[in-house]
């Protein structure tokens, strides 16, 4: 009979132990997500049951979701346009055929979202300094420029955008402002994070050196942390395409004004057309940006 050495017995004694405590943090997180997910499920009608109207006209009661879906899909065959190969070039000419407008629009609209993206991003910038917990000269500034972040990405970009229609009229100034302040908080939040985990060795020789606050900033951080404000920033540029293709549903300028159009005339193909322009826009864009990002990385790494 071959004795077992005390360690060895110990040691699958505390592994057992471990897999057990493993298994109960398991089920009880696990436990945890099923209780939070069925309770907001229930608060957001998830669940909820219905009496409708089938085809016969009796009336019937049916889960709200499953009983909605038809209709999703009938509306969504209402905006396909009808194709055909023998007639393709007249067909698109007929699904497209306000493609004037919806160009110019579209300018309009890229400019809103890179106008945004400029001023969102300087602002975010330059608070996510003061937001960040290792950078910021004192608690006051990072409570302030935290707050500040914190109400700016809070209110959504169609309030801001009504707020500004109000004070500065319809029209792109008011989109403009209103996707560059909602752009400051989101930006100025990841630009801190990223902050937040920056060296602080190169500052603290800066500093040593008799540097100040700002020159800390400038020759010990930024350096650190510009490949990652560069892709947050256009990944943001991106993400305010299709916000500034939203807002003019309010009056704010951009693409926005013709979707309200085509809803209102319930043009069902002209609300596939406008989609189909956004959707090839934030391709070629989100396109664009990678090729960006990996040229900006990639010079990082041969530098």
């Amino acid at each position: 009979m071959t004795l077992v050495p005390p360690s060895v017995l110990a040691f699958e004694r505390d592994f057992a132990a471990q897999r057990r405590r493993s298994r109960l943090t398991f089920l009880l997180v696990t436990a945890i997500f099923v209780t939070l997910f069925l309770i907001t499920a229930s608060f957001s009608d998830f669940f909820k049951v219905s009496q409708i109207t089938l085809s016969d006209g009796s009336r019937a009661e049916r889960w709200v979701l499953l009983a909605g879906l038809p209709r999703l899909g009938e509306y969504l065959w209402k905006t396909i346009p009808a194709l055909s190969l023998d007639s393709l070039g007249a067909d698109l000419a007929n699904w497209f055929w306000r493609w004037k407008v919806w160009l110019w629009l579209l300018l309009e609209t890229i400019l809103i979202a890179f106008m945004a993206t400029v001023l969102g991003c300087v602002g975010g910038f330059l608070l996510s300094f003061l937001a960040a917990r290792n950078l910021t000269p004192g608690p006051l500034t990072l409570w302030i420029s935290r707050r500040t972040l914190e109400i700016a990405r809070t209110v959504p970009e169609l309030v801001f955008a009504l707020i500004f229609v109000f004070c500065f009229g319809a029209g792109p100034l008011a989109g403009v402002l209103a996707v560059a302040l909602h752009t400051v908080g989101a930006l100025g939040k990841l630009y801190s994070e990223v902050n937040e985990n920056v060296d602080m060795r190169p500052l603290e020789g800066v500093k040593a050196s008799g540097g100040t606050w700002f020159d800390q900033i400038r020759y010990g951080a930024v350096p650190q942390i510009m490949p990652n404000i560069i892709s947050y920033t256009l990944l943001r540029f991106e993400i305010n395409v299709r916000s500034s293709s939203i807002i003019g549903y309010v009056g704010a300028g951009g693409l926005g004004q013709e979707f309200r159009t085509a809803l209102s005339y319930q043009e069902y193909t002209d609300l596939s057309a406008l989609f189909v322009i956004i959707l090839v826009t934030v391709t070629v864009i989100d396109w664009v940006s990678e090729k960006i990002r990996h040229h900006i990385i990639g010079l990082e790494r041969t530098a």
